[in-house]
């Protein structure tokens, strides 16, 4: 999202002072030596004279826009960024849906990854994390790690985990989005906000220690730095983090550093943006726990299955460029490329058996050794208006490319003597160094090219009609092995259509109701079972969604927005996994036909001038439709309810400094923890709280917070691969922040 005070006013719909890039631009400053300092100089001391203040400068005013900008932001009302349905229309000029979790909200709760921060948004529950490393998020029923929904500014990433401090607000475009992203799951796209260079020179300083319930403990800091770089609209921003904590259960730590630079540039008629991302990090490789008999292994919640060398270790880098011009007053052009790469290595000591009675854990010597996923993606689209007679079409068309790949190096499989996990004994094994030849080489590779053509008819000023079109050209190569085995190998197009229409009730209200559809290749290195057998190389067709939605969009008095959607989504060719106990790897079926069927409420914004609130309600009900195995079973990992609220006091100027109050909790209901629906992974409630408290030290503000995630130390289970792999969630956690700006 281009940022500039104008565009912030625009957006926060509050009245900021007149600063501009053009006033930037225009206030150059006069030579000591030229004849129109003269003056200007004998003017300023005639003021001077006279009591009479001077003009504020460029900065000073973008730095007086960006304090009733900020106060602004304490509230947690906020419209998504033009990247997600790209375009600037109002939510209500749209028929899809789109929730946002503002930045307010993300500096409120410090959410720990993007799972935790979508807690706020109406169905979505986590799927397979890969023992905690990657983002998994499921909307309204559909979604997995690495599976291409996750954005930065709309640009498709790989790395295992988005959110960082580089992260400004995140944004869910529900329901297929294929039209606007290509390959694509229908459940819909995560878009991960950066924060951009300002033109006004302010910054942060960060210090964070926490603790967690059994004592264990981390630091961690952050800078953030922007302002202009001369008087001609250039400006930039740095960010820096680190941290070092102790994982919450009996071993493991993780340690994580980022730098951010970006640099803006905001012209008169043209801003350029350009951003770079660099983070290095080990982190825990921890799958959890067990079920037996539908209820987790009688173990402490902090006592782990594998052993201290159970890391993940590696280094991501992203880098982004976009251009956004005005061509005249109804048309612009926009056009952006971006390269996302990560490589790590991981042990991954697997658990392939568990006897309750005796205790004994059986395990495999698992281990990744040379992970590289990379992203190429380039988009180009011009956005305008066109008048047919009265009526006038926002016309949207533009085309993209990507090339993506997923490789797996060394795949390490080695036998290991058991282990009892009522009497652990660690540190007796180290690091498996057999590699497997079948198993290594693995590569996923797609290409995908595209046209897409989207228009608005704004049939009167309150009714309107949408429809738009996808051309979508892709190549799918995947496999594995030593001598190379290909599974996978597609090559194909699809035509992709969307439609809908807008009813706008009032300003603050409107109905609308969206036809949309997906598509996303079948692709799986590993070889497909198939009734018992097995079928190498098979070229099922993709898998295609539908959806239908309708609902109303309201943003009341510029204060509290939200959406009331209700969608049902049928989804074909699905690719089902489930646990093979002959090898305690996952095996994959084609399953025929699912179904989501739901509800969905989210409001966020200010209750009154103290009151804030972000809150959510999702009813998803998906389950198999038509397979030989699994017809009647509900979709692994999705609740049948979800629910989140979240309440912000802010007691404003009633005290000396500036006291905010908040807490919330958010529900998640039973699900399924595996395709057959064998075991169910309990429903739960997580409560957190919060306080923040500015004041100021000397002449620099000052903000002291204080968080408490998990308020109750509950033990609660977000997500499950296999009975032998449960995630768990996070003990309680206990946070204090210092931040000094300047």
């Amino acid at each position: 999202m281009s940022f500039s005070v104008a565009s912030a006013r625009a957006q926060s719909n509050v009245a900021l002072p007149p600063v501009t890039v053009e006033a930037v631009q225009k206030r150059k400053p006069a030579s000591a030596a030229s004849p129109a300092a003269k003056p200007r100089r004998a003017a300023a001391a005639a003021r001077q004279r006279n009591a009479e203040p001077a003009p504020p400068t460029a900065s000073q005013r973008a730095a007086a826009a960006a304090a009733v900008l900020n106060e602004a932001k304490l509230h947690y009302r906020a419209m998504p960024s033009s990247t997600t349905l790209r375009s600037g229309a109002s939510p209500l000029d749209t028929s899809q849906t789109v929730n946002v979790v503002p930045e307010q909200v993300l500096k409120d709760q410090l959410p720990r990854n993007l799972d935790d921060a979508l807690a706020n948004v109406s169905g979505v529950t986590q799927a397979n994390t890969l023992a905690g490393t990657q983002d998994a998020v499921m909307r309204r029923g559909f979604g997995d790690n690495r599976d291409g929904s996750v954005m930065r500014n709309g640009m498709p990433l790989v790395q295992g985990r988005s959110l960082n401090a580089a992260v400004e607000s995140v944004e869910v475009l529900k329901g297929p989005a294929s039209l606007l992203y290509g390959i694509m799951d229908p459940g819909g796209i995560v878009n991960t906000i950066s924060k951009r260079p300002e033109l006004y020179q302010h910054g942060s300083v960060t210090l964070l220690g926490s603790s967690y319930a059994n004592s264990r403990t981390g630091a961690d800091g952050t800078i953030d730095i922007t302002g202009p770089i001369g008087e001609r609209g250039l400006a930039y921003r740095f960010i820096g983090y680190g941290v070092s904590e102790d994982y919450w259960r009996n071993f493991g730590r993780h340690r994580e550093m980022l730098v951010a630079p970006s640099l803006a540039w905001y012209g008169e008629n043209t801003t350029v943006q350009l951003n770079y991302e660099h983070r290095e990090f080990i982190t825990p490789f921890d799958r959890g726990t067990a079920f037996v008999n539908n209820a987790p292994l009688a173990i402490p919640k902090t006592r782990r299955l594998d052993e201290p060398f159970n890391n993940m270790w590696g280094t991501s880098d992203l880098i982004q460029a976009s251009v956004e011009h005005c061509l005249n007053e109804n048309w612009k052009l926009f056009a952006a490329y971006s390269y996302n790469t990560e490589t790590f290595s991981a042990n991954q000591l697997r658990i392939t058996g568990v006897d309750a009675k005796t205790g004994i854990e059986k395990r495999s010597n698992d281990g990744t050794w040379g992970s590289l996923s990379n992203a190429s993606y380039g988009t180009s689209y011009l956005q305008g208006n066109v008048w047919l007679g009265n009526m006038r079409n926002e016309i949207l068309f533009g085309g993209d490319g990507q090339y993506r790949t997923i490789y797996r190096d060394n795949l390490i499989r080695q036998a290991t003597p058991n282990f009892n996990f009522y009497n652990p004994v660690y540190g007796l094994i180290t690091p498996g160094t057999t590699i497997s030849a079948a198993d290594s080489a693995q590569t996923d590779k797609l290409g995908q090219w595209s046209l897409f053509f989207q228009d608005t008819l704004h049939v009167t000023e309150r009714f309107a009609l949408v429809g738009g079109m996808r051309y979508m050209d892709y190549d799918q190569l995947a496999g594995k092995g030593r001598p190379f085995v290909t599974n996978t190998n597609v090559s194909a197009d699809k035509v992709l259509p969307l439609g809908g229409m807008i009813l706008k009730l009032t300003d603050e209200v409107s109905l609308y109701a969206s036809y949309t559809q997906s598509a996303k290749p079948n692709s799986t290195i590993a070889a497909l079972a198939n009734g018992g057998g097995v079928v190498l190389g098979s070229n099922i067709a993709p898998e295609e969604g539908t959806q239908y939605e309708t609902g109303v969009k309201f943003d009341l008095n510029k204060r509290l927005s939200g959406t009331v959607a209700v969608y049902d989504i049928e989804k074909r060719n699905v690719l089902v996994s489930q646990l093979d106990p002959s090898t305690g790897l996952n095996v994959y079926t084609a399953a025929g036909k699912v179904r989501s069927r739901g509800a969905e409420v989210d409001v966020t914004g200010r209750l009154t001038e103290n009151w804030s609130m972000i809150g959510s309600y999702g009813y998803t009900d998906a389950r198999v439709t038509e397979d030989p195995t699994f017809a009647g079973k509900q979709l692994q990992n999705v609740a049948l309810n979800t629910a989140s609220l979240y309440l912000v006091y802010d007691f404003g100027t009633a005290l000396p400094g500036r006291l905010r109050l908040g807490g919330g909790a958010r529900y998640v209901g039973d699900r399924p923890g595996d395709a057959a629906n064998t075991f169910v992974l309990p429903s739960y409630t997580v409560a957190d709280i919060f306080a923040t408290y500015e004041t100021k030290v000397d002449t620099f503000p000052v903000i002291y917070q204080f968080n408490v995630k998990n308020l109750f130390d509950n033990v609660y289970y977000p997500s499950a691969v296999s009975n032998l792999n449960v995630a768990l969630g996070d003990a309680r956690r206990f946070s204090l922040s210092a931040t000094v700006k300047f």
